[in-house]
């Protein structure tokens, strides 16, 4: 299969490496810096490029903020039948962006990235397949993902905002509310030093993307759980109530298992 990669950073690096030794790889990336360590792949800089090598499939990993704009320069250059798709972890617009475009397509979310994954290892990651998809979409990013061991789950573009809402919205906002209160530590202990790398971990990220998963209409509600909860830790933690404290941490305990 003849395939492009839209983006040269980390996760379409990561893809190009993936797929190049078993399809016929081209990179669209207009940062030649960020060229410099692809290889066995064919590396173009312009969109009009891309009609001679006329792909079969373009995997979008751009940046979430120009996801849809990457798809609208290249669309001109495709194939009628090439199918398009995307790995973003926030899916707004994408599901109308597609039903218009006229392409078969297929969303996935791979729910792991460079900062925290071990992009060598990822048997306990999971990822995400938009149930709409294309069926021969579905059939490769299946094939894909099974050969790196992934959990893959189906979801609707639905599912997908709901679950993305809470598995990304709570830890993320939560992160933020622990950056945002910290006070340095000459002598940080071994949990303070754990969140503070999740705390930095995150910062890198680009401002667009947490900004995106924070405004998904069903991270409010996410929030609200966070604060009634601090509520009711900061009451018992006033009152002293050891027999409370007890109790607290045993729902809490029973609902990590």
């Amino acid at each position: 299969m003849k395939i492009l990669i839209l983006g040269a950073g980390k996760m379409g690096s990561f893809f190009t490496d993936l797929l190049s030794f078993e399809h016929e790889v081209a990179v669209l990336e207009s940062n030649l810096q960020r060229m410099r360590f692809i290889y066995n792949a064919l590396r173009l800089q312009k969109p009009c490029e891309i009609a001679k090598f006329s792909p079969d499939m373009v995997i979008n990993c751009v940046t979430l903020n120009q996801t849809i704009e990457a798809f609208s320069l290249v669309i001109p250059y495709l194939p009628p039948k090439c199918i398009i798709s995307d790995i973003a972890s926030v899916k707004t617009n994408l599901q109308e962006f597609y039903s218009s475009c006229g392409f078969p397509y297929v969303s996935t979310h791979p729910m792991f990235g460079p900062t925290f994954a071990n992009l060598g290892s990822l048997e306990k990651e999971n990822t995400i397949i938009i149930a709409e998809s294309d069926h021969l979409g579905k059939v490769f990013f299946k094939d894909l993902y099974s050969g790196l061991k992934l959990n893959i789950f189906e979801y609707s573009f639905e599912e997908h905002d709901r679950v993305v809402a809470y598995s990304l919205g709570i830890p993320f906002a939560s992160t933020l509310v622990f950056a945002a209160t910290m006070e340095h530590q000459d002598a940080p202990g071994t949990t303070f030093k754990r969140h503070m790398k999740i705390a930095r971990g995150l910062l890198s990220e680009d401002d667009y993307l947490l900004t995106e998963i924070l405004f998904n209409p069903r991270t409010p509600k996410q929030i609200e759980r966070i604060q009634e909860e601090l509520l009711k830790l900061q009451e018992i933690i006033e009152r002293k109530d050891s027999q409370s404290m007890k109790t607290y941490l045993f729902h809490v305990r029973k609902n990590i298992e």
